[in-house]
């Protein structure tokens, strides 16, 4: 699973699931909008109706500014949402005695 912070024209930005990115076209799924609140962000469904069937949503790269990384506390929240397909550095773990 490979997530990414992508920046539309219209000054959303999304973090979503990037399956593709070919002929000018980023293919992407599970997009969220990402919402500034105080000190913090959140997140809402970007296509809330679309077929969960079919969600793959193609993107046409004159509509996009960037796709990046996303931080690693958003792709852990993510993962939480979506599921735990995506690779990501293990924390440390401790044994406590």
């Amino acid at each position: 699973m490979d997530v990414k912070l992508i920046r539309m024209v219209t000054g959303e930005e999304l973090v979503a699931e990037v399956l593709s990115w070919q002929d000018g076209i980023l293919t992407i799924q599970n997009a969220l909008v990402v919402i500034p609140q105080q000190n913090q962000v959140g997140f809402a469904q970007w296509a809330s109706v679309i077929d969960q069937e079919n969600p793959e949503i193609g993107l046409d790269m004159k509509h996009v500014i960037y796709c990046v990384e996303c931080a690693p506390d958003v792709v852990k929240q993510y993962a939480k949402l979506f599921g735990n397909n995506i690779i990501t550095t293990p924390e440390e773990k401790k044994l406590i005695l």
